[in-house]
């Protein structure tokens, strides 16, 4: 054979057509297992490399995927929510395990990234992370369904399709954070987040918490309930205002680790000790939750896996293949805040 292998040279080695060695190289379902393996062996061994400008060209796909970001409104831009930069290490390997380049970028509610990206063709389907308020984000959701849009979408449910979504049990959480805190014998709880359907996450939180306490015969007092975003700066402030109400509570649930970091630290500053005074648990495990004083107790979403679900639920819709709902098991990390 002279000059660069191609697909063609693989087909006459492995005794099979040009278009069964696509296929294989694709890692089709189409292919049995047996015939995969002996296509790519033997395009190993040919040191065959795909040319993805020409595979493109005969696919119109972009073999590239859009991950777009939103997150709530903070006063620093800057800012990232640390949780959402784990999500984007795990979900940038899983695209270069698959051979995808990834596109990122941060988007405000009002943008038209839908024809921004597949409807350009720069992507072949899109990653959400993050709606902001789930209420006025719905209608994004119904004109991406509309277009039959490749999507993706981390957290709540779009549009009664749980096919579409990968997320964590939150009302699991909800159940791990308030059993804790009932087993140290901390039950008179306050709550911080958003508990409405403009958050389902942070809703679902609440509720299995709330049920749990239910199960002992413990009720929230909806004075001991104050509203958060997800930033330290919102948990805060919301601390802040139970304590001045002089609302009084020996244990702390917050919605989110970010809004525990701020109700912490506003505890400390109205010398109120963590945790003996008042237990605090998150929710996120994001990596500082380990290092702030006290540590945080919290409950953990594997993001690792969350990043390589997302990808492989993509992929599927892409390739038109069934994809089952995804729902990850929640952990309960016990630290020191209680």
């Amino acid at each position: 054979m002279k000059g660069k292998a191609t697909s063609f040279d693989i087909a006459h080695y492995a005794g099979v057509s040009q278009s069964t060695v696509s296929r294989a190289l694709r890692n089709s379902p189409l292919v049995n297992a047996e015939t995969r393996k002996r296509v790519h062996d033997i395009a190993k061994q040919l040191n065959y490399k795909v040319d993805k400008n020409a595979s493109n060209l005969r696919t119109q796909q972009s073999s590239t995927l859009a991950l777009l970001l939103f997150e709530d409104p903070t006063s620093d831009e800057s800012q990232i929510n640390p949780f959402f930069l784990s999500m984007l290490g795990s979900i940038t390997r899983a695209c270069a395990k698959e051979g995808y380049d990834l596109l990122v970028s941060f988007q405000s509610a009002s943008a038209d990234w839908q024809a921004d990206y597949e409807d350009s063709h720069r992507a072949d389907g899109i990653i959400l992370l993050g709606y902001g308020d789930y209420i006025d984000f719905q209608p994004k959701f119904k004109t991406l369904l509309e277009q039959n849009t490749k999507f993706v979408c981390w957290g709540a449910t779009v549009d009664n399709r749980p096919d579409l979504t990968v997320c964590c049990d939150n009302y699991g959480g909800g159940k791990l954070a308030a059993g804790h805190l009932i087993a140290h014998n901390r039950t008179d709880c306050a709550f911080i987040g958003d508990a409405s359907d403009h958050s389902p996450e942070f809703f679902a939180r609440f509720q299995g918490f709330k049920d749990e306490l239910l199960t002992s015969g413990i009720t929230i007092n909806e004075r001991k309930m104050a509203n958060a975003i997800s930033t330290e700066e919102s948990g805060y402030h919301a601390t802040r205002s139970l304590i001045a109400n002089n609302i009084k509570f020996n244990a702390l649930f917050a919605a989110s680790d970010l809004i525990a970091i701020g109700a912490i630290r506003a505890l400390k500053e109205a010398n109120i000790n963590v945790p003996n005074e008042v237990a605090v648990v998150g929710f996120d495990n994001i990596a500082i939750a380990s290092y702030i004083n006290p540590p945080l107790t919290t409950i953990a979403q594997d993001t690792t896996v969350a990043g390589q679900m997302l990808v492989e639920n993509l992929l599927k819709l892409i390739r038109e293949e069934e994809v089952q709902s995804t729902l990850l098991p929640p952990v309960l990390i016990a630290r020191g805040s209680s």
